[in-house]
């Protein structure tokens, strides 16, 4: 990518290593235009994802991207400290994990982040993230037909509190930024009209197959970072997260044209997509080649202006991630969960 296109400041490479580039955020801040995953405690050991963020962060990686429900903050900890220790700046890196939902009371809030910066060796999180807009949680490797029967819809008012819990720790200097994941566009409007601190990202699914354009818009109409997880279509995603016709994005003609005429995988051009539109993706991958060609992608041979145009056909409103293991009684299908139809199901006004 060209230092400076699409809003994105870039730095000198460093080793013969891909130059690093950073995006501005709205707290004066700065985050890395692209990052590594962690969630992949479903396949995946917490010392083999401690060794691939140690490749990622050897080879130029300064984005981290983590969540207390992976279960692997405790194994990524002596990594980054080893980094740190080694010579990588602590004010290059950039380490975000989440609050789980069950940890949404305000004392939990605070409880968690700590406990988070303890297992992964930090004094403080560049930003922290509320990981699903409802208290409503499953247990870790469970099927798609799970639910807990103590799940609600979302109810403004009680997210408002674990918001606040997130304003105190950005004043208590735990996280320089704190944000939002898994939000819709009527969610976000309420979260922003009432908080002190306003999000800095959203965390939100993104790739060609669903590119959220009304969401990204707004977003980025309203000064918040949208970060991309499952950029490359998350081809090993659990069972749990798998339907009959979903799409699947490597395999769309319009990105499979594009790669031959880079020269490139097609995950690689789903990454320059994602990162000249401007959203910052964070794929997953723990094989050392695959890490190394991610960042490649992001910093070399963007594609061409039609090559961007044409991926917008590639459009097909595939969510992969649906999360119904969330769903409460009474909800009719995973669709509740994003205000399909744009509304917020069981909305009465809280909060107005």
């Amino acid at each position: 990518m060209r230092n400076g296109e699409n809003g994105i400041n870039g730095e000198n490479s460093k080793n013969g290593k891909p130059a690093a580039a950073r995006r501005p955020l709205g707290n004066g801040g700065s985050i890395p235009a692209i990052g590594l995953g962690t969630f992949g405690s479903d396949s995946r050991s917490g010392g083999e994802i401690a060794g691939a963020v140690a490749h990622a962060l050897s080879v130029g990686y300064r984005l981290i991207d983590c969540a207390a429900c992976y279960g692997n903050e405790g194994d990524i900890g002596p990594v980054l400290e080893g980094a740190v220790g080694g010579g990588v700046p602590r004010g290059e890196l950039f380490v975000i994990s989440k609050v789980w939902n069950d940890k949404h009371r305000r004392s939990d809030v605070i409880e968690s982040c700590k406990a988070s910066l303890s297992a992964l060796r930090l004094d403080y999180l560049d930003c922290y993230l509320v990981h699903w807009p409802f208290p409503n949680y499953h247990a870790p490797g469970c099927g798609a037909d799970a639910r807990n029967p103590e799940s609600r819809p979302y109810i403004h008012d009680e997210f408002m509190e674990t918001w606040g819990a997130m304003e105190r720790l950005a004043e208590m200097g735990l996280a320089r930024g704190i944000g939002t994941s898994n939000v819709t566009i009527p969610k976000l409007r309420l979260i922003l009209r009432d908080a002190k601190i306003k999000p800095v990202v959203n965390e939100m699914e993104l790739h060609p197959c669903f590119q959220q354009g009304e969401l990204f818009q707004f977003c980025v109409d309203m000064g918040v970072q949208p970060i991309g997880y499952s950029p490359v279509g998350s081809p090993s995603r659990p069972e749990r997260d798998r339907s009959p016709g979903d799409c699947v994005d490597t395999e769309q003609p319009e990105v499979a044209r594009a790669a031959r005429s880079h020269g490139a995988h097609p995950a690689a051009i789903c990454l320059k997509w994602a990162a000249q539109r401007g959203q910052v993706p964070i794929p997953f991958s723990t094989n050392p080649k695959n890490i190394e060609a991610n960042l490649r992608a992001v910093t070399e041979d963007p594609l061409t202006p039609q090559e961007m145009d044409a991926l917008k056909g590639c459009e097909r409103n595939s969510r992969l991630i649906k999360g119904q293991v969330f769903l409460w009684e009474g909800a009719q299908s995973w669709l509740d969960l994003w205000d399909a139809d744009g509304t917020i199901p069981g909305w009465r006004g809280y909060g107005s």
